[in-house]
Parts: C-alpha cells; structure tokens; sequence
C-alpha cells in the first residue's frame, strides 16, 4: 500500500514565475509490517502529468532554399507535460507490455494520432514530438531519482519548467515488485496563473469578442504613441 504526498497541490504562474521544484514523496505499508528482501526488491515509479490536448506535428523540409512546411499528423491526446522518474531505469523494473498498459517511458505514450499513417510515419512524428518538448523541458525521465530509505520511505522530484501550460496535473505513483504493479496511488496537482496574468486569461476565454477588440486597439494606440514620440524626436 501507497501513502503518497506532494510538496505542492497548487502552482500559481505569475509574471515572475521562473519555474518551480515538485518534491512528491511518501511511505510504503507492507502487510505484517514485512519488509522485501535483497532478492525482490521493491522499485517506485513517478509519473507527472499535464491535461492532454490536440496538436499537430509538423515537418519542415528545404524547397528552393527555403524551409516549408511538409507532412503534418495531428495528435487527438497528447499529454501537455510528461516527466516521469523511477528508482531504477524502467526496462530493469518492468516488461515492454507493463510499460505500454500504464505509459511507463516518453516510448510508450498514447498519443492517439488522428489518422490511419502507416506505422513509421506515426513512429516519425512521435519521435519528433517527444523530442520538441524534450528540449522544451515539458518531457523528461530521470532514472533513478526516486530516493528509498529503508524499504519504507521515499521522494522524488520533478522540475516544472517556466513555460508549463495550465489546468490539472496528475501525480501518480507505482509500487512495483518482480515485474508487477502492485499498488498505484494519484494526487492531483492544480497549475493556474495568477494575478494580471490570471486575468488575461481569463478575459480572453470568457469574452473572446472583447478581448480581441481591446488588444487591437491597444496595439494602435501603441503604435500611434510611438509615431508621435519618433517625430518629436
């Protein structure tokens, strides 16, 4: 049995917010108080997660000089953020099937493309994916990060990243032993802006029309204020 924790149920993002540590840690209850021995030692395995959203991945390719876009797949559900951390690499803890039921690895993620793509273009494009957010910092794995004393106690943390998007994160937690999940435990994670950001967005969700009003004509008052300053100048 799991008792997990998180060091923050919500993470506020303001103009300010240059990233922040998640440190998620708890205790593991074995019946009879019975702790594993050497031979069948018990692994923990994190996986944080953003909400899904749809989004098409893009290929460019160089025509005449000039980089265009190519092939494109749209992906129905891929999840926003992804960063998943283990007490032993993954391949060394579970099999491929095990790894694929519960999305153990960025090579294992059901991102659910909204076409028929032959397997190696969908392939492709997956890599690409991964790959981008990888360097953006939303994807990223860190075998052996997940920290276990004495069999009972553990921790681990995950780096959210300046640019994460909002909306509901999901913390979840595997026991796994031999190969087998043997118990899972969620804690939900609430990422929201905050104060003039908070707003913004809020305005351009609820009143769309407005807002697209109000930012363009910001933009010309801007930019008649700056053709005044240059010909005073």
């Amino acid at each position: 049995m799991l008792v997990p924790d998180v060091s923050q149920r919500e993470i506020r993002i303001a103009y300010s917010f240059t990233g922040a540590e998640l440190l998620l840690f708890g205790a593991i209850l074995y019946p009879g108080g019975l702790l594993p021995d050497g031979d069948h030692p018990t692994d923990l395995v994190v996986v944080v997660k953003g909400p899904v959203q749809s989004i098409t991945v893009r290929e460019k390719e160089k025509l005449a000089g000039v980089w265009v876009n190519a092939e494109a797949l749209r992906y129905r559900s891929a999840p926003s953020f992804y960063a998943i951390a283990s007490s032993r690499p993954i391949a060394r803890i579970v099999d491929d099937r095990t790894r694929a039921i519960y999305e153990l690895g960025l090579d294992r993620l059901q991102l659910s493309p909204a076409s028929s793509a032959p397997s190696p273009v969908q392939d492709r494009f997956a890599r690409g994916l991964v790959d981008l957010r990888r360097r953006a910092g939303l994807y990223g794995e860190a075998p052996g990060a997940v920290e276990i004393t004495r069999g009972v106690l553990y921790r681990a943390r995950v780096t959210i990243p300046a640019r994460v998007p909002v909306g509901r994160f999901t913390a979840e937690t595997f026991l796994i032993r031999d190969g087998k999940v043997l118990a899972a435990a969620v804690r939900d994670i609430d990422v929201q802006k905050s104060g003039f950001e908070r707003f913004v967005a809020r305005a351009a969700d609820r009143n769309a029309l407005l807002y697209g009003l109000a930012a363009v004509a910001l933009s010309v008052l801007l930019g008649w204020g700056a053709g005044r300053i240059a010909n005073r100048i």
